[in-house]
């Protein structure tokens, strides 16, 4: 369960932040417009965040990692946002 603490540390100068509340936290980054979802999985040995990711809002998403803290997740969104705005090269599907 994510806690007060993390929720309040947000970056909402980096996000808009769409829902935050204790396993649900939809973002959307202010830089590329892509939309996170992180989902607080608890398990037995610990908590982790699953990290689903869409290019636009009508898109589906797609997983885009896990990580053991809803801080590791949110730099790692920022990291995919330096190599999107660094010349990704677009992908096609064919």
């Amino acid at each position: 369960m994510y806690t007060r603490q993390e929720l309040n540390a947000i970056d909402r100068s980096y996000f808009e932040v769409i829902i935050a509340d204790e396993y649900d936290v939809t973002l959307i980054s202010r830089n590329t417009r892509h939309v996170w979802y992180l989902r607080n999985v608890e398990l037995p040995d610990g908590e982790v965040t699953v990290i689903l990711h869409k290019h636009q809002v009508s898109d589906p998403y797609h997983v885009h990692g896990r990580s053991r803290t809803m801080k590791k997740a949110i730099r790692d969104i920022k990291k995919h946002d330096l190599f999107q705005m660094n010349g990704r090269k677009p992908v096609y599907k064919g």
